[in-house]
């Protein structure tokens, strides 16, 4: 077949399916148009999902007559004029594909009057072919209409999804550039209903209040920026306290130098920072910008420009991953608990003794009734909200159910789980003895034999060099036993057989995930922590306690679970009818 050159309709029809995928990506464009034009409002409308009507209004800074025209001539832009230019790009837009793109697959029009001009231009295309030009009088600005997408090829309208999902993916794009630009005025209209609107006001919390909700946006955590520092790169946004997470990687946003983006590298940073604060399988609700020289990012990676490549991918993975955990570590609050207390069952014990609710216990009443009235003449406490970071200052009043622990701190009570709260105060000193390579081992009075089994045999023999720097002692004891001579400390009064093959089940899987050294950890942890219904004196719930507040993650366990519940005293006053 002899070469030849496409004809221009055929390859304007080509290079339109690499920049415009679905209605969404013409919003993209539209929208960065926008911003790089001064607007300081935008509005878009669709329906159908984006199919039969998109329409993007501003109020920037338009476009000259003379040239809008050319504005839909391939690769004509005003925002690159040397290649030299490009690693220090600061606009959204460069390459001069998206308008001639989207004109090449819709009908469109445009509508715009610059600055400065008495009449506006008013330009009809169809198929990339234009149709009519006239002056026509307009505001300052300009409208884009792009009708009936993918008319001329009918191929990629087959591969669209439903008006629906067309229009979630619209409504995702357009809150995201309103949190990427708190201070532009964003609104949204959906079959001619406002779904979405931004006031402008310059404040991410405000943007995320509309997006998201209010009770939601409650829950984000804002992070402080490390601007501070002598870094370049500049990390901000909002991270969601970990009791709030969602069944998908969907919700987290990343903004890099004012532009959303698609990101493996910075979604597992964010994931990093999470880790042991989430139960498995979730993920967190994060709004990530960050802020670092455009020549230390290449924005020319896609046609889309939905991607980007860092120059030093290493100090920005570190900057976001150190930036979401300390704000985690320092400022996420204790969870508050939704639930309103039955107060109808005695509980019941006292100084020196469990606390049990509704199990008959023959405690002294009066001891509890004295250890409240000690605690009502507290001095009144100044703070009215549950503390961020580290714990308050937490009393001991005693156990609930044989697995809570009762607390009383500034701000009303905490339910402490003592498995929960011992799994994260194990862990951390496990870790911190595993770093130092000093891990506290137990020698069995008499040697364990280990008949581990075929599998589990073969992959504890493979890693018994590895499971001695975590205080095990084990060799090879003819086919598929071991022998256990020494255990880790932590392991104490428990089925030493059983907990080891889980530890091999939990750490060393067979399906070729490498070795899982946190895995371990966590699971030394939690088979070495307190049990649920196992009864605490109130000396060793006060010992447990101090431990956890001296913890640098107190308020969740390594498995990601919460360790305690906060019910204010507002809530108990409002549950009294003291409100």
């Amino acid at each position: 077949m002899p070469i030849k050159v496409l004809p221009e309709e055929v390859a304007s029809k080509i290079a339109a399916g690499e920049v415009i995928e679905r209605p969404a990506s013409v919003v993209k464009e539209l929208l960065e148009n926008s911003v790089d034009a001064g607007a300081r409002g935008i509005k878009v409308e669709m329906s159908q999902g984006g199919r039969r009507l998109i329409r993007v209004t501003d109020d920037g800074e338009g476009i000259r007559a003379e040239e809008v025209q050319l504005a839909f001539e391939r690769h004509a832009t005003s925002k690159l004029e040397a290649i030299e230019d490009l690693p220090h790009l600061t606009t959204l837009g460069f390459r001069g594909e998206a308008l001639t793109s989207i004109a090449a697959v819709s009908q469109l029009t445009v509508m715009t009057r610059a600055k400065g001009e008495e009449v506006g231009t008013l330009m009809r295309l169809e198929g990339g072919r234009i149709l009519r030009r006239e002056p026509q009088g307009a505001t300052q600005g300009t409208v884009v209409t792009v009708e009936n997408l993918f008319y001329n090829t009918p191929a990629r309208l087959r591969f669209l999804r439903s008006q629906a999902t067309e229009g979630r993916h619209i409504a995702e794009l357009v809150t995201c550039y309103a949190m990427a630009y708190p201070e532009l005025r964003f609104s949204l209209l959906r079959d001619g209903r406002i779904t979405f609107r931004s006031e402008g006001t310059g404040d991410l919390y405000d943007v995320l209040v509309n997006a998201y909700g209010l009770e939601i946006a409650k829950q984000m955590i804002e992070m402080q920026g490390n601007s501070a520092t002598q870094s370049a790169i500049v990390v901000r946004g909002f991270v969601s306290d970990p009791v709030l997470h969602r069944s998908s990687g969907r919700h987290l946003t990343v903004l890099v130098n004012g532009r959303w983006v698609r990101d493996r590298l910075l979604s597992y940073a964010v994931r990093e920072a999470y880790h042991g604060l989430l139960p498995k399988g979730r993920y967190p609700v994060v709004i990530l910008t960050v802020t670092l020289p455009p020549e230390e990012v290449d924005v020319n990676v896609h046609p889309a420009k939905s991607e980007v490549r860092f120059r030093n991918s290493g100090e920005v993975f570190a900057a976001v991953q150190r930036a979401v955990r300390q704000t985690l570590t320092q400022r996420a609050p204790v969870p508050r608990t939704s639930t309103t207390f039955a107060w109808g069952q005695a509980v019941e014990g006292g100084p020196g003794r469990p606390v049990e609710v509704g199990r008959g216990s023959e405690l002294n009443r009066a001891e509890l009734a004295l250890e409240v009235q000690r605690t009502a003449e507290q001095p009144p406490m100044l703070t009215d909200r549950p503390p961020r970071g580290k714990l308050p200052m937490l009393r001991v009043l005693g156990q609930l159910g044989r697995t809570y622990i009762i607390a009383e701190g500034p701000t009303g009570m905490y339910l402490i789980d003592q498995h929960a709260a011992h799994e994260r105060v194990l862990h951390e000193g496990f870790q911190a003895e595993i770093a130092e390579a000093r891990v506290s081992s137990q020698r069995l009075l008499e040697p364990l034999v280990l008949e581990a089994g075929a599998r589990e045999g073969a992959v504890l023999k493979e890693r018994l060099a590895r499971l001695r720097e975590f205080g095990f002692e084990i060799e090879a004891f003819g086919g598929d036993s071991c022998l256990v001579r020494a255990v880790p400390a932590i392991l104490q009064d428990i089925d030493l057989t059983q907990v080891i093959l889980d530890i091999l089940d939990e750490a060393f899987p067979t399906d070729g995930t490498p070795f899982g050294e946190e895995q371990l950890a966590i699971s030394l942890a939690c088979h070495g922590a307190v049990k649920a219904g196992q009864t605490l004196s109130l000396d060793q719930m006060r010992e447990l306690v101090r431990q956890l507040e001296e913890t640098s993650m107190p308020r969740t366990c390594p498995h990601g679970r919460p360790t305690m519940l906060h019910v204010s005293a507002e809530q108990l006053e409002r549950d009294f009818g003291r409100r």
